[in-house]
């Protein structure tokens, strides 16, 4: 019989494409949402974070459950209250679901939920993984804050792996469209000086991570879900044009601009974070797409 996996977050960028790529791999996909419709394409139960509400059924006929719920961390700008919310949809929504556990008596054979490399902060030149200390600033502190009910579950015996996720390259959302909107018109833009380490992956090798999550059942506690070849800002987006095949004008972006324009969330473009992939690895999952260039071309060719 097939494994049924229950994803929080399962309408959003990570959470559509891991979907369906569950499915073509023979799971059975059920869906966390505001609203209960069984007739879905892929059956959503209904919970609710301001509630801390959950229906039962959704757990209980999950043999995996994935979250990857949470408020768009670049979506709207750093309010106080938009601060909260990133923090607090992160916080609620791991409680949530390790309390449903507890509760109901139910435990997955795993529990895979996201993080990420904002908890590094700004790295610079230096190579961080799973044993770097968190850095500085709002990404990390909110990071480190989200991470406390996870590893309350990697300390317990449910069997967890949490994905510090990089930056996810998708034509469908995430910062990619952003990045390629300027080449409509015959412009590339870099951030600052341009020599800020970004960590990437495609967004089908970040999907099957989470699948080698599942199905290695030794696997236990916090990966970096990078590819192995970080890329410097103003080199990624030489990359991206290259690949469009069209000729475009390479133009810097000033800091001054940017934080003027963004305030502090322009740490998001800013901030160099150069994370290994080597734990993973030697736990034997390869990325497919190592190359940016390749996998800029992949995804233009698929548009996923």
């Amino acid at each position: 019989m097939n494994k049924t996996v229950l994803i929080a977050g399962g309408t959003g960028l990570i959470g559509s494409r891991l979907s369906r790529v569950l499915i073509e791999k023979g799971y059975n996909v059920l869906h966390l949402s505001r609203k209960k419709n069984l007739q879905a394409e892929f059956p959503a139960y209904a919970w609710d974070l301001d509630q801390m509400a959950i229906d039962d059924e959704a757990v209980t006929r999950s043999e995996i459950v994935i979250n990857l719920a949470g408020a768009g961390i670049a979506d709207k700008p750093w309010t106080a209250e938009r601060k909260q919310a990133i923090i607090d949809s992160r916080v609620k929504s791991n409680r949530l679901l390790l309390d449903a556990f507890k509760r109901l008596g139910h435990q997955p054979e795993a529990y895979i939920p996201a993080s990420a490399i904002g908890y590094y902060g700004d790295s610079g030149e230096a190579w961080v993984n799973e044993q770097s200390e968190a850095g500085e600033g709002f990404l990390s502190e909110s990071v480190q804050t989200w991470e406390q009910p996870i590893q309350e579950a990697i300390d317990s015996e449910l069997r967890t792996v949490a994905l510090r996720i990089g930056l996810v390259l998708s034509t469908q959302g995430g910062a990619l469209p952003k990045i390629l909107f300027p080449f409509r018109f015959f412009l590339g833009t870099y951030f600052g000086n341009g020599q800020q380490w970004y960590s990437w992956i495609h967004i089908d090798d970040l999907c099957r991570m989470f699948i080698w999550a599942i199905e290695d059942k030794e696997m236990q506690g916090i990966f970096n879900a990078v590819g192995p070849a970080p890329e410097r800002n103003k080199s990624f987006t030489q990359i991206i044009g290259k690949a469009r095949k069209k000729p475009f004008l390479l133009l810097p972006a000033p800091v001054f601009a940017l934080r003027l324009i963004l305030g502090e969330m322009a740490q998001t473009v800013l901030s160099s974070t150069k994370v290994s992939s080597e734990k993973i690895e030697k736990r034997g999952y390869t990325c497919q797409f190592e190359d940016l260039g390749e996998a800029i071309n992949d995804l233009l060719q698929k548009r996923v």
